[in-house]
């Protein structure tokens, strides 16, 4: 009988597929298994999450700059410039004040700080991942950018080695340079590097120079509202800041007096004092008006070594003059000079032995970047020329006794006469200046020559254009104030040629590198020095600067007008101080009937009032 054949089934029978011995072979699947799968993948995704991070990485750190050689330079010098009583009358450049340490300030300077920029800087690693998601939140509810969550290391980070770019490649940079920071400072000194460098305002860098410039007192004698106001000043400091925005300040101060409550660091009472104190304000700005002298000043004296410390300029501005030099010309121009149809002037005060300027008001209103009439404006300097006309007949061997002709006189088609349309027949040298005789101003010229006159005037310091005809005796040429200041006071000193100057000495971080020195040169012979001083006090005694003269001081100077009334000058001096005055319009209109001997003279007199 035939056996049956196995019915197939599909699968391959056991005994088919032993081997020798035997032996059963291992089960073949028809596909890998899943785990495998799932841990090739996940090696090839690490692969290239780390080829994806160093990429990033690299990105980021291509053109970081290097934090060791940014640490070490980081201030750009600032200059303060001290009148000579030592008061700050300005700033330029990047102010910065004493380097202080955490361990140096008072609890609550710290305390306000951290409360409002950091609450746990002492606690994170750099970055505060807590602080981020706050933010974030915020932000997302008010859909607008309300809070920040960088840390103090972070914006240590971005402001010494960062620009203020906003992009997330900068911001990538940032949490990198943090976490360097983090590796290689303390906190304490991370701290330190922050409060001296951080911008708070006003071009003061640092909260030492914050707090002397916005209150007038050291970092270490903050109070816990002053403290208060600078902390909240990172926030925006070019907008809240006190000189900006007084009121801004001390709402923003109110914040961050509340951050400290809520953070623990404050009690309620402590916090209610503490606000109380707003209502002493903050220290004064430097006084207006001055900014003049201070360009000028600090553009005379030139380039200095100082290395990169913060400069100290000590100059020679009287704070009590330069005072009653802005009022005087302020007042003036308001009321007889504003009916009388003049809108500007200028007013220099001068020592006449050293050259030291001790007052400057460089116009109206005057703002800093002005621009400054007192030395940049050159105008017809009109019978205020006349003084050196008369000094070349000196030297020519005149004397004030001498007589001249005061009479009708024709040069070529051109006739000068008086300004009142007399003539007063013989008289002498002497009272021919008191009187400002155009007459005999023309003749002097003409009989000593021009080019005598001009000589005499460029010794005395004139720079300004003298035409080499007759008409410059009556002042055609163009001079500044403070340069005809500087000349007259050649007269006052005994014959001395003095040179301008505004600074007496400069430091740079506490130690003196540079000092002015030097002497004036002869410029005109003792005696007749001596004699023009006589002349001129004879012209406010009893000539055309009568208005200038004070009761029981000995004044002397003299008046000048130009033509059309378009320039009124004074310029005369009371003990050893020379006072410059000049009033017109900056457009050259003519005035209504004002000459030297009236408004010009008048601010003289209230200026000389304030010499001591």
């Amino acid at each position: 009988m035939a056996r049956a054949k196995p019915r197939q089934t599909g699968r391959i029978p056991l005994a088919a597929t032993a081997g020798r011995g035997g032996r059963k072979p291992a089960l073949a699947l028809p596909r890998p298994r899943r785990r495998g799968w799932l841990l090739r993948l996940a090696i090839l995704l690490s692969l290239w999450s780390l080829i994806a991070s160093a990429a990033l990485l690299a990105w980021l750190a291509w053109d970081l700059p290097r934090p060791e050689s940014a640490l070490a330079a980081t201030r750009r010098p600032s200059v303060t410039l001290l009148d000579a009583s030592g008061g700050v009358i300005a700033h330029s450049g990047d102010l910065y004040g004493e380097t202080v340490a955490p361990r140096d300030l008072p609890r609550h300077v710290i305390d306000a700080m951290l409360a409002t920029e950091d609450r746990r800087f002492r606690s994170h690693f750099g970055l505060d991942p807590i602080g981020l998601a706050r933010a974030a939140f915020v932000n997302l509810v008010e859909r607008r950018v309300v809070q920040g969550g960088s840390t103090i290391t972070q914006q240590v980070a971005k402001n010494l080695f960062l620009t203020p770019e906003r992009s997330f490649r900068r911001k990538g940079q940032e949490a990198l340079l943090a976490l360097w920071l983090e590796r290689h400072f303390s906190k304490d000194e991370i701290l330190a590097i922050w409060l001296n460098r951080i911008y708070l305002g006003s071009g003061a860098y640092g909260i030492d120079a914050a707090a002397r410039l916005y209150f007038g007192v050291p970092a270490r004698g903050l109070s816990v509202w002053q403290a208060a106001v600078i902390a909240g000043l990172p926030k925006a400091p070019s907008r809240l800041n006190p000189r900006a925005n007084p009121a801004g300040a001390i709402a923003r101060g109110r914040e961050v007096i509340e951050n400290m409550v809520a953070a623990g660091w404050l009690t309620e009472a402590e916090a209610a004092r503490a606000k109380a104190e707003a209502a002493r304000g903050f220290a004064s700005a430097p006084p207006r008006g001055r900014s003049a002298f201070a360009e000028w000043a600090e553009a005379r004296l030139g380039p200095l070594e100082t290395g990169s410390g913060a400069v100290v300029l000590r100059t020679t501005l009287e704070p009590g003059l330069q005072t009653a030099a802005e009022r005087a010309l302020a007042s003036a121009l308001a009321g007889e000079g504003a009916r009388a149809g003049a809108s500007q002037g200028a007013v220099v005060a001068v020592r006449a032995s050293t050259g030291a300027v001790l007052a400057m008001v460089g116009g109206r209103d005057a703002v800093a970047g002005g621009f400054n009439r007192a030395v940049a404006a050159e105008r017809q300097p009109g019978s205020a020329f006349k003084p050196f006309v008369w000094l070349a007949a000196l030297e020519a061997g005149l004397l004030p006794e001498t007589v001249v002709e005061d009479a009708p006189i024709a040069v070529g088609s051109w006739r000068p006469e008086n300004i009142d349309g007399r003539y007063r027949g013989p008289v002498t040298l002497a009272e021919a200046l008191a009187q400002s005789l155009n007459t005999v101003a023309v003749r002097l010229a003409l009989q000593v020559g021009m080019q005598r006159v001009a000589a005499a005037a460029r010794r005395a310091g004139l720079t300004g254009a003298i035409p080499r005809d007759a008409t410059a005796a009556l002042g055609s040429g163009s001079a500044g104030l403070l340069e005809l200041a500087v000349a007259y006071a050649t007269f006052a000193n005994g014959g001395i040629l003095v040179v301008p100057h505004g600074v007496l000495s400069a430091e740079a971080d506490g130690v003196t590198v540079w000092r002015r020195a030097g002497e004036g040169v002869r410029a005109i012979a003792p005696e007749h020095a001596a004699a023009m001083a006589s002349m001129l006090r004879e012209a406010v005694a009893r000539g055309t600067g009568r208005a200038a003269a004070l009761p029981g001081r000995v004044v002397a100077g003299k008046t000048g007008t130009t033509s059309d009334f378009r320039d009124a000058w004074f310029v005369g001096w009371v003990g050893d101080v020379v006072i410059g005055v000049w009033v017109g319009n900056d457009d050259n209109a003519p005035m209504r009937g004002v000459t030297g001997g009236s408004l010009p003279a008048r601010i003289f007199r209230d200026v000389a009032a304030a010499v001591r």
